[in-house]
């Protein structure tokens, strides 16, 4: 698996301070009723620009958990929420992390897990 060049940048740690990245809301993804939050995030210091997928659960927070890989700049554009697991599952990498994932950022490939 081809990983992020490490540039020890924030960007790839999920607690980003607000003033270390733009960030915009593609909207919800309600599939499977996932009710996954949607955005795309640049970094202010490398200019990465990534696609995050987000999922918090206020019944059950050891469901909470994120994904984010990079997104083509071309692809902002027409990125709906509905297609965001299908573009992360395509990717050669993704990053994850949450409360499933032991707050942990992990690098994987494939399949996003939506296990409880």
């Amino acid at each position: 698996m081809k990983k992020l060049p490490k540039l020890g940048c924030v960007c790839e740690k999920h607690d980003l301070m607000e003033s270390e990245y733009r960030t915009s809301t593609v909207g919800t993804d309600f599939t499977e009723g996932r009710n996954a939050e949607v955005s795309i995030i640049q970094c202010r210091l490398c200019q990465r620009i990534w696609l995050k997928y987000e999922i918090e659960s206020p019944d059950d927070p050891s469901y909470s958990r994120w994904y984010k890989g990079i997104i083509a700049k071309k692809e902002v554009a027409v990125m709906m929420p509905e297609n965001a697991v299908e573009y992360l599952e395509n990717l050669p990498w993704y990053i994850c992390g949450g409360n499933f994932f032991d707050n942990k950022e992990v690098f994987r490939q494939g399949n996003l897990s939506f296990d409880i």
